[in-house]
């Protein structure tokens, strides 16, 4: 009997694609830091996840995706932290 890992998926609010947890970055919502990045995946507060891809991130904000996740507005330095790390 072989044991199959389940690999967790996520939807990427750029594309709207599922693709596994470990190929997007992940953009967090806190109540102490605000808006940051968590490059482990294990900070506690909202997650939303981005591909690490200048389009995804294009769409992210034509659509508002990461403001319809945390349902806020999205200020341009957050924007701006998620090109430098693409």
């Amino acid at each position: 009997m072989s044991i199959t890992k389940k690999i967790p998926m996520r939807q990427c609010v750029g594309c709207r694609e599922m693709k596994p947890k470990k190929e997007l970055i992940r953009v967090l919502k806190t109540a102490e830091e605000g808006i940051i990045i968590d490059k482990t995946g294990k900070k506690n507060g909202r997650g939303a996840y981005i591909c690490s891809s200048e389009e995804c991130l294009e769409k992210a904000i034509k659509n508002h995706g990461l403001e319809s996740s945390f349902k806020m507005k999205i200020s341009e330095d957050v924007y701006d932290m998620l090109k430098d790390s693409i």
